[in-house]
């Protein structure tokens, strides 16, 4: 999910370019007249003290969540409000990429740093789809998966680090070609960020277009609803089906780890009775 970096790479060097632009004569002038001055000056207060941040992966995952936290408040509170948590939603998926973009440039990847990107997906994917299911836009079960497969498979990662294995290289837990073709791959990774960016975005714009008394649309034909949310359900399956397809080489070549923790622990046990 971290291989979406090129965008959010481009997004920054776009955001250099305005601040510049909004430095020189005529940005100053646009920003008099239009913006008022305490704003103005808490804004570049704020621009000031995230320069000067030592931006780390860890520091941009929890920026991620924090993020996410803030879109998924923002749902149910309007229609305007619905449409900027899908604009936060973006972001939050923009920094998913640029966290990892800065693990490979500044070479600061890491076991630990793994597993806290980990758990800021499975965060993420459980505060989305538990309010979603919540206000009866997709199945109840879809979080109980998402949260099932999540502690599972994060259960084997765990012993497979006891174990002395990490989440890549020669001495990654997947060993198998199509493991990490499934798992650890650029391109699966990019598929399914993409697919629950998507999955997210578009229950966020049916929720802002078409549901509740403030819809931007307002009432709509029995047929183009169901439409709508046969779209939705359709696309937040097609997400939990690749995400049981990602999971299946972490849990079918984790359970190794599992069977030979129970099977010394049986033998440690046995070794005490005969002693």
């Amino acid at each position: 999910m971290r291989d979406l970096a090129g965008g959010a790479a481009n997004a920054i060097k776009k955001a250099k370019r305005k601040l510049l632009e909004m430095h020189s004569l005529p940005g100053r002038c646009w920003q008099r007249c239009c913006i008022p001055p305490s704003v103005l000056e808490n804004s570049r207060k704020w621009l000031a003290y995230a320069m000067s941040i030592c931006w780390t992966p860890n520091k941009v995952t929890l920026l991620r969540v924090l993020v996410g936290f803030a879109a998924v408040s923002l749902f149910g509170r309007g229609a305007w409000a619905n449409l900027a948590a899908v604009g936060l939603t973006v972001a939050s998926i923009a920094l998913d990429a640029l966290d990892g973009h800065i693990a490979r440039t500044k070479k600061l990847a890491t076991p630990l740093g793994a597993q806290v990107d980990i758990l800021g997906d499975r965060m993420i994917e459980n505060v989305y789809f538990t309010y979603f299911a919540v206000v009866g836009m997709v199945s109840l079960w879809l979080p109980v998966f998402f949260f099932a497969r999540g502690a599972a498979t994060d259960f084997l990662r765990g012993l497979a680090m006891r174990a002395g294995h990490s989440g890549w290289g020669a001495n990654a837990m997947l060993q198998t070609w199509w493991g990490q073709a499934l798992v650890a791959s650029r391109w699966s990774r990019g598929t399914y960020a993409a697919m629950k960016c998507l999955c997210f975005c578009y229950l966020g714009l049916e929720l802002a277009l078409t549901r509740g008394p403030v819809a931007l649309i307002g009432e709509l034909a029995a047929d183009a609803k169901m439409l709508i949310s046969s779209g939705a359900h359709a696309l937040t399956w097609a997400t939990a089906g690749f995400c049981f397809i990602r999971g299946l080489p972490v849990l079918l070549e984790g359970w190794k780890y599992f069977a030979d923790g129970v099977a010394a622990r049986g033998g440690k046990i046995v070794a005490r009775k005969i002693v």
